[in-house]
């Protein structure tokens, strides 16, 4: 069996550790408000600490972010961020800012570094200085290409590497867009980005000295001028894996623990798949199941050169998949399941659950929707206010032991 790199997952709520712990992630980032790229992150410090205790249990690693760039008076906060990491215990600490990683070697020397990818690494110079700085991996840039990659591997035998293998992609590089700020005020570079590369823009020509404002008429590909497809390298991944990084990562720790279940089970599959008998991998099926999360639609973006306009798609920012997060199990007590839902179901709706532990599916349709609350049979039932509803074990056919809670399920729109 060929050797597999660490799959990293996104651990942005407790719940979203739990799932990635569920189908097969080898490790889990997470951050802490004000403390790194997402500080708007819904998860707390004791939920993080639990996230890390659980992972740590099942034989997993967690690397906390704290790539924020640190201004002067931030470092009279270094104190109290100190004993948050203590507490914490991570495998390892994500970090950008040099005179972060400065201090993080004089007051942390055993915890291992991690260079972010807020560092723009694109060389194996920058890979060297890193290391020479006290680095045991490097997050290369999203603008790296595999060509490049593989240099970069032949340069560096002796530090870890990590790429992003899937996610959202930033119209600037690697998240230093200024239009957020710019606008909103709410800051790229710490977390609160409102994502304005996703809005319709409408083109104005605007006379310097008069002032006057005339629209420039737009095609119907002009509106979406900013809105990158979001990243997806499964179509290369038997590329990827042959070129040996240590690490793939998957971006989204604001996403939906549907989200973080649909992600690393179909690469959890398709790497272990690959490692079974890499000479007749196919990555098809495992796309199959990635197309069916909502995306931007998908770009392998950087990985054979510079971008072209395939990598953004210019008519709309919404979802180009057919199907949608259906619900998760929140209970399973022998006879039935109890199944939140996420989004609108009725009867006869077809739920496919994702299986932990490989490329399995379960697929039923419902012939009744029951209300978990009171037992009452509905035509349908809307999502919200963890509305729920029951399926009987009789449902189902063979598998249904594997239907555990936090199981995700999709259905058609």
């Amino acid at each position: 069996m060929a050797k597999l790199p660490e799959l990293l997952a996104p651990g942005g709520t407790l719940d979203a550790f739990k799932t990635a712990i569920l189908y097969g992630a080898d490790a889990i980032y997470a951050g802490l408000p004000g403390f790194s790229m997402r500080a708007r992150a819904k998860i707390t410090t004791e939920e993080v600490k639990t996230g890390i205790d659980l992972a740590h249990a099942a034989g997993k690693k967690v690397y906390l972010a704290f790539n924020l760039f640190a201004h002067d008076g931030e470092y009279a906060n270094m104190p109290r961020v100190s004993e948050v990491i203590k507490y914490l215990n991570p495998d390892a600490l994500i970090v950008a800012d040099p005179g972060v990683v400065t201090w993080v070697r004089e007051n942390h020397p055993d915890i291992p570094i991690h260079i972010s990818t807020q560092a723009n690494i694109c060389s194996s110079a920058s890979v060297k200085f890193w290391q020479r700085a006290g680095a045991s991996l490097c997050v290369l840039a999203r603008e790296v290409s595999h060509a490049d990659f593989k240099k970069i591997r032949a340069a560096c035998p002796d530090i870890k590497l990590e790429i992003f293998v899937h996610g959202a992609m930033c119209m600037a590089y690697s998240g230093r867009c200024l239009l957020s700020n710019f606008i909103t005020g709410r800051p790229a570079n710490r977390g609160a980005c409102a994502q304005l590369c996703r809005w319709n823009y409408d083109v104005v020509l605007r006379e310097v000295n008069t002032g006057i404002e005339m629209p420039i008429d737009e095609d119907e590909h002009g509106a979406y001028i900013l809105n990158s497809k979001d990243l997806c390298l499964m179509p290369r991944l038997a590329e990827v894996l042959e070129s040996s990084p240590d690490s793939l990562k998957i971006e989204g720790r604001n996403r939906s623990e549907y989200y973080v279940a649909s992600v690393v089970h179909a690469y959890r599959a398709a790497m272990d798949a690959y490692a079974r008998d890499p000479e007749h991998f196919d990555p098809a099926p495992f796309m199959a199941d990635l197309e069916k999360l909502e995306t931007r639609g998908y770009t392998t973006a950087f990985f054979d050169g510079p971008v072209t306009a395939d990598a953004h798609n210019y008519e709309s920012a919404r979802s180009t998949s057919d199907y949608h997060a259906a619900g998760v199990i929140t209970a399973s007590d022998g006879d039935k399941i109890t199944f939140e839902l996420r989004n609108e179901t009725r009867v006869g709706d077809e739920i496919t659950f994702l299986v932990p532990g490989g490329a399995e599916k379960i697929i039923i349709k419902l012939p009744e929707i029951i209300n978990a609350k009171n037992g009452e049979v509905l035509p349908k039932m809307s999502a919200g206010q963890n509305n729920s509803i029951i399926i009987p074990r009789t449902w189902f056919g063979a598998g249904y032991e594997k239907l555990v809670p936090l199981v995700v399920a999709y259905k058609k729109k």
